[in-house]
């Protein structure tokens, strides 16, 4: 009979909830001493099973479920034989093949069948490891409030780096929320030819522009009269009963059109927002916001968007008043904020264009120490440029959103091409792979090497090496699940107006490989001998290195960076 079970790919957390279920208790396992009430009390499910990532622990075992477990679940810490025959017999869609398994002080350690998980991996690396486990449905806005007009559009020399912070985070999550299938669009429309746009397409941002000469006056009128014509609007009577029992608030005297937005944010239960924001004057500036907004979400497929407002925590107070003046105005899609802390940089003041400036010159300049006159040409200005985008995508998003970041920006400082410094080490190490496979194809060329075979040739019980699995375990198999990370906070409901995303994880991830990858390929020779009873392993190597280039590439995709492929 056809199996028509459908194949996934291997991966941690179904391996982890399948070990959770080998190790349930059934009633002849349970202590009567370990019952409360006559219930059974069970530990949470994914504080069983550790997933072990060191060097160290890795060489002997993938998985331990700690000896306090085991000491919750049964007798004595005892693991009855049928327990552990579900964990050695373990199968399921997505989970590791398990080649062993035993009780030590530690706890219950589960091993790997590593050869077998290293050729399913690499048989489907390209394809089934570098995207999201799964893709969703829906339409994201990715609002920029510094961005907008105030009332001009911003230059670079206007911006400050807690702003462009705030860019390129916004930047990151629309490729991260556009690999799970999410439509994404940006906000706002900016002017094309504008310094601005110059500016952020020297970074590799790709922001949506239109004509110069293009104006929303169409939507400004329409939201002008919404807010006219909204409950939440300020008649003139609850204005001069506010105003003759007690000071006025900030811009209480001025003219115009005013909304209560205590009353929008009370009545409409939306949570989260600071409780201090009462009326507010509705200026042209505000109602050009909203106008951009309606245009964004106008072009989304589903009746309701999500608008993610990435703002600087200096700008926080005055976006929620923007989209609360919003939802005064009609609108109903789900509004969240992400917040980004500050940029401190200690001894001086530099603005976005200056911060860029200063970071190009220095890596021309480490680039012509290191490499000498070759450092000029197109090819030059090209390879300086991204790693200029690299060095400062980087700084600005290796930490914790909601964290302050301060940097290095003493022009007697240099960027450093060697050690394990951020965005020029990581784009080092992606070179080196590339240079590797340009060494190989010229020893192909020479007729020293035949060309690679495809895995099911391949006998990778050869690959013994403690860094090939740490390179397979800890990154091959978990990229995709780095990925879905990215949007299950969007997802979530309630808790308020604030989002918090792990929007460092990209960025840590591609550090740690490179110092894991730069450790491996400096212990170990890959091209070897051409002699025939060198090649299994020789191209078992190469199988897991060709993976991790894509990796590099698909993880520096949601940076917009595009690869280095020589320094």
């Amino acid at each position: 009979m056809e199996n028509t079970e459908e194949y996934s790919p291997l991966r941690i957390t179904p391996t982890v909830r399948a070990l959770s279920s080998a190790l349930r208790v059934k009633r002849e396992d349970v202590l009567d001493g370990s019952r409360e009430n006559g219930e059974r009390i069970f530990p949470e499910t994914e504080k069983l099973w550790f997933k072990e990532s060191s060097a160290k622990n890795l060489r002997n075992r993938d998985f331990l479920s700690p000896t306090t477990m085991l000491n919750t679940l049964y007798a004595d810490g005892q693991v009855p034989p049928a327990v552990m025959s579900r964990v050695l017999s373990l199968r399921g869609s997505g989970v590791l093949p398990v080649a062993g398994g035993e009780v030590t002080g530690e706890g219950l350690r589960v091993r790997v069948d590593r050869a077998a998980a290293f050729k399913a991996v690499l048989a489907d690396a390209a394809t089934e490891y570098l995207k999201p486990s799964g893709q969703r449905q829906g339409c994201v806005v990715l609002n920029c409030p510094a961005l907008h007009p105030k009332p001009n559009t911003p230059t670079p020399d206007t911006l400050t780096l807690g702003q462009l912070r705030t860019v390129l985070l916004a930047d990151h999550m629309g490729v991260l929320l556009r690999r799970q299938g999410l439509a994404v669009s940006y906000c706002p429309t900016l002017p094309e030819d504008s310094n601005i746009i110059t500016f952020l397409r020297a970074l590799g941002i790709d922001w949506p522009t239109a004509p110069a000469n293009w104006t929303n006056e169409e939507r400004e009128e329409k939201i002008q009269d919404a807010l006219e014509n909204s409950p939440y609007k300020e008649r003139e009577t609850e204005r001069g009963r506010r105003t003759s029992g007690g000071e006025a608030e900030e811009g209480e005297n001025e003219g115009g059109l005013r909304v209560n937005l205590k009353r929008v944010f009370q009545e409409e239960g939306l949570l989260g927002y600071d409780p201090s924001i009462g009326t507010c004057t509705v200026h042209r500036d505000s109602v050009s916001h909203l106008a951009q907004l309606d245009r964004a979400t106008a072009d989304c497929t589903v009746a309701m968007a999500t608008v993610l407002h990435v703002t600087s925590c200096q700008d926080e107070f005055r976006q929620q008043q923007i989209a609360v003046l919003w939802r005064a105005s009609g609108a109903t899609h789900t509004q969240r904020h992400l917040v980004c802390g500050p940029v401190k940089t200690p001894g001086s003041h530099l603005t976005a264009a200056q911060y860029l400036q200063l970071r190009r010159g220095q890596m021309k300049e480490a680039s012509e120490m290191k490499y000498g006159d070759q450092v000029e040409g197109q090819t030059w200005d090209d390879i300086i440029r991204v790693m200029t985008s690299a060095t400062v995508r980087f700084e600005l998003l290796s930490t914790v959103h909601t964290s302050p970041v301060t940097l290095d920006v003493q022009r007697e400082g240099g960027v450093s091409t060697k050690g394990p410094r951020g965005g020029v080490f990581v784009m080092y190490n992606c070179a080196r792979l590339h240079t590797l496979f340009d060494s190989y194809e010229r020893g192909v060329e020479k007729g020293l090497y035949p060309e690679i075979p495809d895995t099911s040739k391949l006998d990778f019980s050869a690959l013994k090496e403690e860094g090939e699995w740490l390179l397979l375990f800890n990154y091959l198999i978990t990229f995709s699940e780095q990925l879905d990370q990215s949007g299950q906070a969007l997802d979530c409901e309630g808790g308020g107006a604030r989002v918090n995303i792990k929007t460092e994880q990209i960025c840590k991830f591609l550090v740690s490989l490179s110092k894991d990858f730069s450790s491996y390929y400096n212990r170990v020779h890959v091209l070897g001998e051409p002699l025939p009873h060198l090649f299994n392993q020789m191209f078992c190597r190469l199988h897991l290195l060709r993976a991790l280039r894509e990796l590099y590439h698909s993880a520096l995709e949601t940076l917009n960076l595009p690869p280095i492929r020589q320094l």
